[in-house]
């Protein structure tokens, strides 16, 4: 694909792919009307509608997450703030503290490709398991129980010390903890409000199956593929453009991508971190390591989550 990296037309073009408020809006107030609607079925009082609510939100839980993510990079709107505001919006929704996620998200991108120093990956690094490890992450991988996205958000995000090891200035420290501090008294404000039985009894599925899927969103992108291992020496980062060999893209049906703003588009999203996710299909660039959806999972769910979590195909010899 080099070729395509000199072509000045190309570069013109996607150098061109920015941001746009409307575009930002339609999707986040999308995913608000989701969340209100998901929420309103869920108090309906009918069993139907709760569970036509739950489908809802587990869609609005999803999308919170792809918001957050979008925002995090500043390419879902044009405005800084704007960005803010529905980042923090979004990380409120998601279970995910803004600050954090950018800042630790912010080293994935840069340090991909090299497994141990990426804290988005560390933990996946080979190791020996003990055997209650190893038949836990292989029953709730089999049993399709979303144990490493709750694990992810958890080490990555929420636990404060493994977080603080990442960063490096008072400031990011200070604004993380601000950030931690905040939701843990929102999320305490809403249980005692409504009630712990009916805030869980209004989003418990749709919050489950939005795990369920965004687990295998998550676990696509680079699960299973050859990386690098630095043991504590120096290394030379990848540029953004050398970063599609060490991730994966799904194949989602077109209208499916769109509404989640590509995030199934991960080589394009790595090679082109500036560009919005929702023009990342516009980016006349093809993906070298994309397969179709359906066939990933089949694939993936076919192998022990030890061989599908701590290995690679090199390893392996089943190419997913």
């Amino acid at each position: 694909m080099g070729h395509e990296f000199n072509d000045s037309p190309v570069l013109a073009k996607i150098t061109a792919l920015r941001p746009r408020n409307s575009a930002g809006l339609i999707h986040s107030f999308a995913a608000f009307g989701l969340l209100m609607g998901g929420l309103w079925l869920a108090h309906a009082g009918n069993r139907w509608a709760w569970l036509a609510g739950q489908m809802l939100l587990a869609v609005a839980f999803l999308q919170a997450f792809v918001l957050l993510h979008e925002a995090g990079h500043g390419s879902l709107f044009s405005s800084r703030r704007l960005n803010r505001v529905v980042g923090h919006l979004a990380g409120f929704v998601a279970l995910i503290p803004f600050w954090s996620w950018q800042r630790i998200h912010h080293r994935h991108h840069r340090y991909t490709g090299w497994q141990d120093l990426d804290a988005t990956t560390a933990s996946l690094v080979p190791r020996p398991l003990g055997d209650a490890e190893r038949y836990l992450v292989n029953f709730a991988w089999a049993a399709w129980l979303p144990l490493f996205v709750l694990s992810y958000r958890i080490q990555n995000y929420w636990h404060l010390p493994r977080v603080e090891r990442y960063l490096q200035h008072p400031r990011d420290k200070f604004s993380v903890r601000i950030n931690l501090a905040a939701l843990t008294a929102g999320y305490a404000a809403l249980l005692w409000y409504f009630g712990p039985k009916e805030v869980l009894g209004a989003v418990w599925l749709g919050l489950l199956l939005s795990f369920m899927i965004q687990e295998l969103l998550i676990l696509s992108q680079h699960t299973h593929v050859p990386q690098n291992v630095s043991d504590g020496r120096p290394v030379r980062l990848f540029p953004p453009v050398e970063q599609g060999q060490f991730t994966r893209s799904l194949r989602l049906p077109r209208w499916l991508s769109a509404f989640l703003l590509h995030f199934d588009a991960h080589e394009l999203h790595h090679m082109y971190p500036s560009v919005p996710g929702y023009r990342l299909r516009e980016i006349p660039v093809e993906s070298g390591n994309e397969v179709s959806w359906w066939r990933w999972v089949i694939a993936a769910k076919r192998l022990p989550a030890t061989d599908f979590f701590f290995s690679n195909w090199n390893n392996t010899g089943v190419r997913l």
